[in-house]
């Protein structure tokens, strides 16, 4: 059967109206990769058996598009023609392409200064107005809560509860891919802290085991795991670059419900895990992407999790186009050779 889009697949699991039009871009399915050579790098002869489910797949290179499917089908559904939302980079980009899809306006605020280049590329692709905050996404947050309140706009964030709806997704996918079971460890990046809250919601749902719940925050943006809003985030990390998530309380809860763990990574750890996904298994992500790989491999190393026969699904959020700069910044630069076959040669006899 052909692939038509998370909420065709799993409408049983899904509380919309029968009648209601679906605002889709075949979004979901995204492959669970095995990653072998990185489970013999962290945990040597554990038997780990380690995967990752690459939502930089999706259609607009991120896992936004699981929620953002449902939430501007139901805005469209309770007839919005405006929606708006604060992102610092993903889901605007969702938001955006959605609601192009949809035919409806889309405003977006970003922290000015703070989103990466390849989604603010999508956004103004996309059509969306692009409005840059002098401040961070809390405030940017703040802004489009108020604003909703005084103008017939919908608001797209994590805390419009159809997101959740969406995302709760991807827990049913890795069952279904592990064969009808749950992971014994899931692992992911928190920022905003509404995909953990929302995966821990589709475990649940949908009946085929409890996994338990490592989430990562970056050191410089870690709310949750010091226990106090984070005034100035800051981490290279830009999509959980966030220092009061409105999502804090939920994930808490998602966390003591599955005997989870929540960790402060650093920079350093991310760019390490980042650098490992595409060299070791060929799978490109943003920074932030890598922060529930660096969590997995930091708590096994602390003893924190045993990884003996464990199945490990770590989420990465988004695909590596999403930061171009930081993978320029971080890469090798090209080596330079005349254009003769000789130079070619001793390089390439000289390298080996």
């Amino acid at each position: 059967m052909t692939w038509q889009g998370l909420l065709d697949a799993y409408r049983d699991y899904l509380p919309f109206a029968g009648d209601i039009r679906i605002i889709s871009l075949n979004e979901g399915n995204t492959p669970l990769i095995q990653a072998d050579r990185l489970s013999g790098l962290i945990a040597p002869g554990a038997g780990l058996q380690l995967y990752l489910k690459y939502e930089g797949l999706n259609p607009t290179g991120s896992f936004k598009d699981r929620g953002m499917t449902a939430a501007i089908t139901q805005a469209v559904y309770e007839g919005a023609r405006s929606v708006i939302c604060a992102s610092t980079g993903n889901t605007a980009a969702s938001a955006a392409a959605y609601a192009a899809r949809a035919g409806l306006r889309c405003v977006v605020l970003v922290p000015e200064g703070k989103i990466a280049l390849g989604k603010l590329a999508a956004c103004l692709a996309y059509g969306a107005e692009v409005i840059a905050v002098e401040g961070s996404f809390d405030d940017a947050l703040n802004l489009v809560r108020q604003i909703v309140e005084r103008q017939p706009i919908a608001l797209v964030n994590s805390i419009n509860p159809w997101r959740l709806e969406g995302q709760k997704t991807g827990a049913f996918e890795i069952c279904d891919q592990l064969g009808g079971r749950a992971p014994e460890w899931h692992c992911l990046p928190v920022g905003n802290a509404g995909n953990i809250t929302a995966y821990w919601m589709g475990y649940r749902q949908y009946g085929r085991g409890l996994p338990r719940l490592l989430g990562a925050q970056a050191a410089g943006a870690a709310p949750i795991v010091e226990g106090r809003v984070v005034e100035r985030p800051e981490t290279v990390a830009t999509a959980i670059r966030i220092g009061n998530p409105a999502r804090w309380q939920q994930a808490l809860q998602a966390l003591d419900e599955s005997d989870g763990i929540i960790t402060a990574v650093t920079d350093a750890e991310i760019l390490d895990c980042w650098r490992l996904l595409a060299s070791q298994e060929g799978v490109f992500v943003e920074p932030a992407s890598a922060a529930g790989l660096a969590a997995l491999r930091q708590q096994i190393a602390l003893g924190a999790i045993d990884p003996a026969g464990k199945t490990a699904v770590v989420v990465l959020t988004g695909h590596g186009l999403k930061d171009p700069g930081v993978a320029v910044e971080q890469a090798r630069r090209p080596r330079s050779l005349p254009a003769e076959v000789e130079a070619l040669e001793r390089y390439l006899v000289n390298r080996e």
